[in-house]
């Protein structure tokens, strides 16, 4: 069976339980004001934020957890800070039963804005 593909981010967080849209809302808002130049589509079938026309950061939904994906460098940047979170080479897990961590969310969007505009 074919995954499900999604043509916008909205239709994306429909597809998930109130608990989980609620979260997905709270990651969409921050990375937004925290990268309000971004364009917003769907990328690798998850909401993507591109800028410049490259990939800023994605996001995902899971049964347990959020996966936040800002490359391997957004990752390693904030390793310290994401030393409690299930990580891999550029992402991070953020359990669905905690609350986000928006502020670092949000450094961490920050951060790569400043590394893209740099390329």
């Amino acid at each position: 069976m074919a995954p499900i593909q999604h043509t916008n981010v909205d239709a994306y967080i429909k597809r998930f339980p109130a608990g989980t849209q609620v979260l997905l809302e709270q990651m969409r808002t921050t990375i937004h004001e925290a990268a309000p130049e971004a364009v917003e589509t769907i990328s690798y079938g998850m909401p993507t934020y591109k800028l410049g026309g490259r990939n800023l950061v994605h996001y995902a939904a899971y049964a347990h957890h959020i996966g936040f994906y800002p490359v391997p460098s957004g990752i390693a940047a904030f390793k310290a800070e994401l030393s409690g979170y299930k990580q891999g080479k550029g992402s991070v897990q953020f359990p669905l039963l905690a609350p986000l961590p928006l502020a670092l969310i949000a450094k961490i969007v920050k951060y790569r804005v400043q590394e893209s505009k740099a390329a």
